[in-house]
């Protein structure tokens, strides 16, 4: 189900969390969960995983999440600032000290001329704030994107928890 490559750093940013008492949540939405399944696929995840957010629709993001409507309106679901509130709202909302979040428009349609396909926005977050933001622009099929924004999540966790 996923390459050898995103399974070999699940595993090391595994060993990582275990080694650092982190305790990870996820909060997706254009990933749909491909993030919490590679986690959860390692045996024992749960010394480390507390949970997944699905948050595809906007009421989810909203009910779950406690995302403002107002925000969304005004910002769009894809979004730095959906992306953040995201973040924190997981974090919020589970007994993690480590989150991250994702939101984009992995196509084949729903793209703009400010936000065409392949637009990503991440955030990761703990003790309640944001420690880091990031926008990504990738290229290619879907599946191809929400690839490359799992790849780009797992590097950065593993970054954040040396």
């Amino acid at each position: 189900m996923f390459s050898k490559k995103l399974k070999i750093i699940s595993h090391k940013l595994a060993n990582q969390c275990i080694k650092r008492n982190i305790h990870l949540v996820t909060a997706e939405s254009c990933t749909g969960g491909l993030l919490s399944a590679i986690f959860t696929e390692i045996p024992g995840s749960s010394n480390w995983f507390d949970r997944g957010y699905v948050t595809y629709s906007n009421n989810a993001k909203i009910d779950l999440l406690g995302v403002s409507e107002k925000n969304l309106n005004n910002f769009g679901a894809v979004s730095q600032e959906i992306a953040n509130e995201m973040s924190l709202g997981a974090l919020r909302n589970s007994e993690a000290n480590l989150s991250v979040s994702i939101t984009g428009i992995a196509g084949p349609d729903g793209g703009s001329i400010e936000k065409p396909i392949g637009t990503v926005f991440f955030a990761f977050a703990n003790e309640k704030k944001i420690i880091l933001e990031h926008k990504a622009k990738f290229n290619g099929s879907r599946e191809k994107i929400r690839e490359e924004s799992i790849l780009f999540v797992l590097n950065e966790l593993l970054n954040l928890t040396l």
